[in-house]
């Protein structure tokens, strides 16, 4: 029987930063993980309410639960350890050695991760509505903004891809399905081809688009195998002719294609200095 074991995720903050720390979790999968979120844990109360409720699953279970925690205020962190559970402690473990390494001492309050990047935030935004405006060969002005433009046939990741790089990266990401008229030519439309060094492309198993696009409209010949094993070697043969770099979507979640994506772009290197905190 798999083992069960609660987790509980506690920021004083959004918890984006704890919540990233749990995909620990995710190299353990003889266990199931029952996780719960708590964001804007930030003051006495709401850390005794906390420990209550761990000290009731840790009553539940027979194995300790687990504590994701990302609390700036020491006081608070050492409340909360005292109830019996196994934690994992942004500050303790990474962020208060660090400082000890740099001789700094670390700013603590909540936001701050936010804070320290500020400027980022904001192309972090445009970035988003850049995306959005551009989903699915919305349009195709101001396409010469674009970081990268996503390429590929119609269901096979372009969307989510695009607004991960956004989300996560700033990066302005277009994306442009290719549709019957562009199978037919055996070409990109010149709108999109005149920037060939922004074009990135995305391919799919043909199984794996015929099961995914199934959900959307099962029956349908857009859906067929038939079909979508036609428009992937179509596309494959399209980019492989304009030389296009393309990846498999296949197994490969957002975060990885994003990897890929970046490194093909090559963005320059964040620099955060102080009077950006």
């Amino acid at each position: 029987m798999m083992e069960q074991r609660p987790v509980f995720v506690v920021s004083d903050s959004t918890g984006t930063t704890a919540g990233a720390l749990s995909k620990l979790l995710e190299h353990f999968p003889h266990t199931e993980f029952t996780i719960s979120r708590l964001p804007f844990i930030d003051n006495l109360e709401k850390i005794e309410a906390t420990k209550l409720s761990i000290e009731v699953a840790a009553a539940a279970n027979k194995s300790l639960p687990i504590v994701i925690m990302s609390l700036g205020d020491m006081a608070l962190r050492n409340k909360l350890k005292e109830t019996q559970a196994y934690f994992i402690d942004l500050f303790s473990t990474f962020i208060d050695p660090l400082g000890n390494e740099l001789g700094q001492e670390p700013l603590t309050g909540s936001g701050i991760a936010h804070g320290a990047v500020g400027h980022s935030y904001d192309e972090r935004i445009e970035a988003i509505n850049f995306s959005l405006n551009h989903d699915d060969g919305q349009t195709d002005v101001n396409l010469d903004q674009a970081d990268v433009i996503l390429v590929g046939v119609s269901r096979c990741g372009k969307t989510p891809t695009s607004l991960y790089l956004a989300m996560q990266f700033g990066i302005k990401a277009a994306n442009y399905p290719l549709i019957p008229e562009d199978f037919e030519r055996g070409t990109l439309p010149a709108s999109v081809l005149k920037h060939m060094d922004k074009i990135f492309g995305l391919s799919i198993k043909p199984e794996r688009l015929h099961s995914v696009r199934s959900e959307r409209r099962p029956n349908s010949r857009y859906a067929s195998l038939e079909n979508c094993r036609k428009e992937i070697s179509t596309a494959e043969n399209m980019m492989r002719n304009h030389g296009i770099t393309w990846a498999d979507s296949t197994s490969r979640s957002v975060e990885e294609l994003s990897a890929i994506i970046l490194q093909k772009i090559k963005q320059p290197e964040q620099h955060i200095h102080p009077s950006e905190r």
